[in-house]
């Protein structure tokens, strides 16, 4: 089995396959791990921001275009797509700690540090397994229509941390609505508060994020979810 991680572009169904989008992701994924631990002070958290705006709205992608395929077509696709689920529900519990971390403490290092140790070894799991099994199930034509729905999700998705909420259709799909405009308007508020230092900006971002607490816990959001994606 061959990873994904260099193969070329023809080989995966073109520049618009879901294999390609994916690994692009993956790639700025990378630099944005190392610009946190390259920045400090405000800069820091921007690019924190930055981060989560990556990771979260690839997740949710994932969970609601490409892993039910995954598991249609793969033989081992549930086992596969399970073990993901697991490490997005790590990375968001995480992500939830961080942002009540303060960013100059030893606990917010120690939890990004967590962080991106799963965040890379989520990358590996699919791009060195799962992936290279979905290219040889699917033809260039299905990759591509992926993609396209795969970025559509995407781009119209919550971009932060949401561990209450289920990590499979039709909870998470149900959720996306008042979520990505919560937290869209939350990145919003929290630029203007990083580079102003606007406690008003600051306030109601809080405020939007007890809402979201709130939405997350509404019980037809957790449907679809396996009890064992949750690990004591």
């Amino acid at each position: 089995m061959t990873s994904i991680a260099h193969r070329p572009v023809h080989e995966l169904g073109g520049p618009t396959s879901v294999l390609v989008r994916q690994r692009d992701d993956h790639v700025e994924l990378d630099r944005l791990i190392r610009a946190v631990h390259d920045t400090h002070g405000p800069e820091r958290q921007l690019t924190v921001n930055r981060l989560c705006r990556l990771v979260f709205p690839h997740a949710f992608a994932e969970e609601s275009v490409l892993w039910p395929v995954i598991r249609r077509v793969l033989p081992d696709g549930e086992e596969q797509t399970l073990q993901i689920e697991r490490e997005h529900q790590q990375i968001n519990e995480l992500f939830t700690r961080l942002e009540r971390a303060r960013p100059d403490s030893i606990e917010y290092d120690d939890l990004f540090a967590r962080i991106t140790d799963l965040l890379r070894e989520d990358v590996r799991d699919e791009e060195d397994q799962m992936f290279p099994d979905l290219r040889d199930a699917l033809d260039d034509r299905e990759l591509r229509r992926l993609g396209w729905a795969w970025l559509a999700v995407r781009r119209t998705a919550p971009t932060r941390p949401h561990p209450v909420v289920s990590r499979r259709p039709p909870g998470n799909a149900l959720a996306a609505l008042p979520l990505t405009l919560i937290d869209r308007s939350r990145d919003v508020l929290d630029q203007v508060a990083v580079r102003g230092s606007s406690r008003v900006a600051s306030s109601i971002s809080t405020g939007l994020a007890a809402a979201a607490g709130r939405v997350e816990r509404v019980g037809v959001l957790r449907r679809g979810e396996r009890p064992d994606t949750h690990i004591d």
